[in-house]
């Protein structure tokens, strides 16, 4: 099992890092791993002041701010994985000889995710750094509630990663345009989480949806721990309490995980039935 797991996952995660970072040099590697994430939150912000009039002291501020900057973790985790499978089959067409290779194919996925999981934990460390100290983001390091955070944290990547196996493993069966999978999904997400408005005001139809996401619930325990009081301002979840929200998260992750294990059971035998797995599409 150690052997499996060495050769799967930690292997994988080396050769995503290379995938990720070879590209260019170090210097422009990072440059343009900061200027991403900061330029895209300052044009949330120049549309908070714009639309909102109102200052970086109203609650919404801190809640659009966070929202958006750990949203990032979605697209790099989650679409980070359906990526690997593409990468492999349509970039390097290397697929076919991983599917032959004394591997574990769901551990070398999630470990090709670490890689965008580092990039991705740069740009929020980024982000936040710059609104706390530039934006106005009211947020005090010596306040947070650190077990609460990296708890909170740990379990919504691991559920991003079995939903990024899930889209993954449905990545295999499809031939037409792939590629907008990850991206549509993560789009979809953002709208439906509540990163950048409460879900209350969702028509109540959609409500339930985003209710049934886990990813609406990782998000307010993040609020929470980061703002501590502060985020009581934010009414979405104000009569539930933080074990509840922790509750709902690990419920929703564990059954996340069992959807992924059946989704790429699933969708793996149905690529190899219609020989899939070194299939090119219109890339």
């Amino acid at each position: 099992m150690l052997q499996t797991f060495n050769r799967s996952f930690r292997t994988a995660a080396w050769l995503g890092w290379q995938v990720e970072s070879n590209w260019t040099d170090p210097l422009l590697f990072f440059a343009f791993s900061v200027l991403k994430p900061v330029s895209s939150v300052l044009i949330l912000v120049f549309m908070y002041h714009a639309v909102a009039g109102a200052g970086s002291d109203a609650p919404i501020y801190a809640y659009i701010f966070l929202g958006n900057a750990f949203y990032i973790y979605v697209g790099a985790v989650m679409a980070g994985t359906s990526y690997a499978i593409l990468d492999d089959r349509e970039r390097y067409r290397t697929l076919k000889y991983l599917y032959i290779a004394p591997i574990a194919m769901p551990m070398y996925l999630l470990g090709r995710a670490v890689a965008r999981f580092v990039v991705g934990t740069l740009a929020v460390v980024i982000t936040l750094l710059v609104g706390i100290f530039f934006l106005n983001v009211p947020v005090n390091l010596l306040t947070v509630d650190w077990p609460l955070f990296g708890l909170t944290l740990a379990l919504g990547i691991i559920c991003l990663s079995f939903m990024g196996l899930a889209l993954g493993a449905w990545t295999l069966t499809i031939r037409n345009e792939p590629w907008f999978l990850g991206d549509a999904v993560a789009a979809s997400l953002y709208l439906f989480s509540g990163a950048i408005f409460p879900i209350t005001l969702l028509p109540g139809w959609l409500q339930p949806l985003a209710y049934g996401l886990p990813v609406t619930y990782w998000l307010e325990l993040l609020r929470r721990a980061t703002l501590g009081p502060n985020a009581a301002a934010f009414p979405t979840f104000a009569a539930w309490s933080n074990g509840q929200l922790l509750a709902a998260l690990t419920g929703l992750t564990l059954a996340f995980g069992l959807l992924a294990a059946l989704a790429f059971r699933f969708f793996d035998r149905l690529a190899r039935e219609r020989g899939l797995i070194d299939a090119q599409s219109n890339f």
